[in-house]
């Protein structure tokens, strides 16, 4: 059997590759869920099963990353399946971090949990812009799995409403901080979950780049918006 980058060895090496990349991803998704929902209930249970998940998340990202090397030292890929490997080691150090904000975000709501006023301020646009981090990660993985660059175009665009989220919540933390300075230490912490939920937007943004990137050939992370729909639809 054929050992060159085009062989079915080589294919089903991929293969397994990115069947990883998905259970790793799959996994960070379930430690932002957890995270979001300890956050709203303050159960500290599911605290630590987001802690006890980063061990698994931080073993995977080595393995995974060490086959992406094993596969190119041995197949010596060139043009697209070099840039496909590539964008997979991206988007595992990605998923890396965003198991990371998760972790964030449940270690603080662990210390929100023993304040006495920890309901006080209302924190809907972290719960919707969770939820939006949440959303577009998924979509993300998906359009990888595919290669589905308009999807990884439409991603990045979307990750502009979780921006708008956070600025929200912002400035009416700073209302709620002038008015009543024992919100202070509280909306600190929430402030700190707050950028960890833009953080895996951004991440999961990352990975829809690396889509447009294994596609087209191009770079779009720091492109304008209207290139990278232009190296998106293939035009």
């Amino acid at each position: 059997m054929s050992d060159k980058p085009g062989s079915r060895k080589f294919d089903v090496d991929l293969k397994l590759l990115l069947s990883r990349l998905l259970e790793m991803g799959g996994l960070v998704e379930s430690q932002i869920a957890l995270a979001m929902a300890a956050m709203n209930t303050f159960d500290l249970p599911l605290v630590e099963q987001v802690l006890e998940g980063e061990l698994r998340l931080n073993a995977m990202e080595i393995e995974t990353d060490e086959e992406v090397c094993n596969i190119i030292a041995r197949r010596q890929p060139a043009a697209r399946d070099l840039r496909l490997l590539m964008a997979v080691s991206r988007c595992i150090t990605n998923l890396e971090r965003a198991g990371d904000e998760a972790r964030k975000i449940a270690k603080r709501t662990s210390r929100i949990a023993t304040e006495a006023n920890a309901r006080s301020i209302n924190i809907s646009e972290i719960k919707v812009s969770g939820e939006m981090a949440l959303n577009i990660l998924r979509r993300a993985l998906d359009a990888f799995a595919r290669m589905d660059t308009i999807e990884a175009a439409q991603i990045i665009r979307d990750d502009e409403a979780i921006d708008n989220e956070f600025r929200a919540f912002m400035r009416k933390l700073v209302t709620y901080m002038m008015e009543d300075p024992r919100t202070i230490s509280i909306g600190l912490d929430y402030l700190f979950i707050a950028k960890a939920i833009e953080r895996i937007g951004d991440h999961a943004t990352n990975i829809a780049e690396s889509v447009v990137y294994v596609v087209s050939g191009a770079d779009v992370r720091h492109v304008p918006r209207d290139r990278l729909e232009r190296h998106a639809s293939g035009t």
